[in-house]
């Protein structure tokens, strides 16, 4: 092994040693974040504005250059709806790092500089595909507590308590992550933000059709007035129909998603299995122009018959 890059990963695992130890706290990052969460993002006095703004990086002239690089605002929102405390800085940093170990491991097995490239962005990817597998569960039960919700917050408005109150009541009461957002807006609206930002703020961090039948129902009330308890109840019936025929839906494409999985992975695995039986069998693919040719065209193709799979069942309800 070449001496700078022995001295690069041990680098690199010195930094993760001490990060660990250093790393503040469970109780010490919540207070650290709930800090950062009401502090003002500017001085009034130079003109700058006395709104929070969220922070891609705790440093200020980092945060400033990061700004700049193209997609780092949607990678702090994708961070925000995952429910993680990360920051952008070190989603970076560990892309960066994943990407170019990933790189060096597989040029060691692939002797194609294309393909162990390839290989090397697609781990470097890996933190970013992992926090849009984790905002997508996230979604999906927001969606199953989100009717006990609106069935709370209607029970609440019928015994007589104001719609702040209910939705105070929905962050306490009902289970996480639907209690976190709603304690979130209820926070917002106790900072003095009015109650359509409030709203709007919560279907900004979570992009879901059933939160946006809610924020309408709530919004359009205010504006014109009626019973808030039954437009909920008719809210609360609409979710749970949607989250009948999103589960028929799951059923009827069952065997495409399959098909969809098994053409993605068969490849790589039955790739795995046969070069741990004979390593030579499959290196000609690698070492040979023609089998350059067949490996890229094939990665062609099944990216295109997932694509098609995705898209044949992929249904909007």
């Amino acid at each position: 092994m070449s001496p700078v890059i022995l001295f690069g990963l041990l680098l690199v695992v010195s930094f993760g040693v001490l990060y660990q130890f250093l790393k503040p706290s469970r109780t010490e990052a919540a207070v650290q974040q709930r800090l950062a969460g009401i502090e003002p993002a500017g001085d009034i006095g130079d003109g700058t504005t006395i709104l929070r703004q969220d922070r891609v990086s705790s440093n200020p002239w980092l945060d400033d250059l990061i700004r700049q690089l193209p997609g780092s605002l949607a990678l702090l929102r994708l961070v925000q709806q995952a429910g993680k405390d990360w920051s952008v800085t070190s989603v970076f940093l560990l892309s960066l790092i994943g990407a170019v170990v990933g790189w060096w491991l597989a040029s060691l097995a692939i002797p194609s500089v294309p393909l162990s490239a390839l290989l090397g962005a697609l781990i470097g990817l890996s933190p970013c595909l992992y926090l849009y597998v984790i905002r997508e569960i996230r979604f999906r039960r927001f969606d199953t507590l989100l009717p006990e919700a609106v069935d709370l917050m209607a029970r609440g408005l019928r015994a007589g308590h104001a719609a702040t109150a209910v939705l105070e009541m929905v962050g306490n009461e009902v289970a996480d992550p639907v209690g976190s957002e709603f304690r979130a807006m209820c926070e917002e609206q106790s900072l003095g933000l009015p109650l359509r930002e409030a709203m709007l703020s919560l279907v900004q961090r979570v992009p879901r059709d059933d939160v946006r039948f809610l924020a309408t129902a709530i919004l359009l009330q205010k504006e014109t007035g009626g019973n808030l308890a039954v437009i909920l109840d008719k809210t609360a019936a609409v979710m749970r129909e949607r989250a009948r025929l999103r589960g028929q839906l799951m059923i009827y494409t069952a065997q495409g998603r399959i098909t969809g999985w098994i053409l993605c992975f068969a490849p790589f695995i039955m790739f795995g299995l046969i070069s741990i039986v004979n390593r030579e069998y499959e290196k000609v693919l690698f070492t040979t122009p023609t089998g350059l040719h067949m490996i890229y065209g094939g990665l062609v193709m099944m990216l295109l018959g997932v694509l098609i799979i995705r898209k044949i069942i992929d249904i909007k309800v």
